[in-house]
């Protein structure tokens, strides 16, 4: 499988990644844990196998065309008077003047080689072939939707270490701000500027945001091993992941396409199904008809394993069944249900993957106007912030409105770290909705 080498390809135009890594380690990039979970993960292994499976029944279904060749030898000896006389005329050594009644022991060795083919099925083996390719084409649409569906969630669990990590430095600024806010209270509390109740809910909210603080670092680890579970490894650690992504300034187009959903390789599967379907249920008709078939062998026969005596035989026969207690009637009624309930699943693939692209672009719009509401709150927030803790430093402001502006930036933060990265995986979830996604980063088998 090839895979592209630059994330842009993923998703043209419109998302652009600042790459800041985190330590020295050289940082993974998405692309990287792409490519490997598109190797490594057991749900794709499985369904590359199942496509080789699938090819390997059309060259079965095609060996159906060729004919069947045989060899076999036989050894006997027996003094059964028929028997007997039969071993002697195929060695051509029957003597008039032999006792047919009593026959002395005697013994044949044969060699035979046979050959069978079928002429003429009415059909068919051409539908059989058919119907195998049909079944290829479906397996290898099946492994393209999961494939497509894959690197969304690789993309996902990548953004959620990410967005995890990012709450971590939220969380730990929180800190650092209450520790700061806690030093000046205190001096003040020194100075007799302050009560004993302020240093007191300092402190108080000091230790919540410790404990948001060792949450958080919980929550980068279970990303992490969320992610490297859909990869297949352990190939991600909070040593080399990217510090940063950042979206474009302008918003993007979130238009569904008017192709979007009969370019989803589950669409495709829907059709190649009912395509299989219609086969199945000609070849069921055709079950009615003779089929004839071609047979010769070779022969040769001995006393002894000298002196072979040879013979052949040839000869076309025609088989039909007549009365089968109505087992074809049955399976073709069975075949055109089939098809038909086929058919019926295309329009239903083609509703669900419609609310899916719809709701894909949608919630990727959404995703992009909340970002945009929480960019401009962050710059109030933090101005909102410095101006009361320099109004409390001067005993302008109360500890409560102190307060109240460091969980607000804390908050604010937050929620613009959730934004960012959930309208980066919202991004990701239309290019899925779309089929883009396999598209870009996988060979056609």
């Amino acid at each position: 499988m090839k895979r592209s080498t630059l994330w842009s390809r993923a998703f043209p135009a419109f998302l652009v990644l600042g790459l800041v890594g985190a330590s020295g380690a050289r940082a993974v990039t998405l692309d990287a844990c792409i490519a490997a979970a598109l190797d490594r993960n057991p749900d794709v292994r499985g369904a590359t196998e199942r496509v080789q499976a699938a090819q390997a029944a059309i060259r079965e279904a095609q060996s159906a065309y060729y004919p069947t060749v045989g060899a076999s030898s036989t050894y006997a000896r027996t003094d059964n008077p028929p028997q007997a006389f039969m071993m002697m005329l195929n060695q051509r050594s029957v003597s008039l003047q032999s006792d047919f009644n009593n026959p002395p022991d005697t013994d044949n060795l044969a060699l035979s080689l046979g050959l069978q083919v079928r002429l003429y099925d009415f059909g068919r083996r051409e539908l059989d072939t058919r119907m195998a390719r049909d079944g290829a084409e479906l397996s290898r649409l099946v492994l393209q939707g999961l494939q497509n569906e894959l690197i969304h969630q690789v993309t996902r669990g990548y953004f959620s270490v990410l967005q995890a990590a990012a709450f971590v430095a939220v969380r730990e600024e929180s800190v650092q701000t209450f520790e700061e806010s806690l030093r000046v209270a205190r001096e003040r509390l020194n100075a007799g500027g302050t009560v004993k109740t302020d240093v007191l809910n300092l402190e108080v909210q000091l230790a919540q945001a410790k404990d948001d603080l060792i949450r958080a670092r919980n929550g980068v680890q279970l990303s992490l091993a969320a992610l490297n579970t859909a990869i297949g490894q352990g190939l991600v650690s909070t040593n080399n992941l990217p510090a940063r992504m950042e979206l474009p300034d302008t918003r993007p187009e979130f238009g569904a396409g008017s192709n979007a959903v009969t370019d989803r390789p589950e669409f495709s599967a829907a059709v190649r199904l009912a395509d299989a379907r219609a086969a199945g249920a000609q070849k069921a008709r055709r079950q009615y008809w003779p089929t004839v078939n071609g047979f010769g062998s070779v022969d040769w026969n001995s006393e002894a394993s000298t002196d072979f005596e040879q013979s052949y035989m040839a000869g076309v026969s025609a088989e039909v069944t007549l009365f089968d207690g109505f087992r074809r009637q049955a399976a073709v009624a069975g075949a055109e249900a089939g098809e038909r309930a086929a058919r019926e699943d295309i329009q239903k693939a083609a509703n669900s993957l419609k609310l899916d692209l719809t709701t894909a672009s949608l919630q990727a719009g959404e995703a992009w106007d909340r970002l945009e509401v929480a960019r401009k709150s962050i710059e109030n927030a933090e101005e909102s912030l410095r101006i009361t803790r320099e109004k409390y430093r001067q005993g302008a402001a109360d500890i409560p409105e102190l307060l109240t502006a460091q969980v607000g930036l804390a908050g604010t933060r937050t929620r613009n770290v959730a934004a960012l990265y959930d309208c980066l995986t919202a991004m990701s979830n239309l290019e899925r909705a779309r089929g883009a996604l396999v598209r870009r980063y996988v060979k056609e088998l």
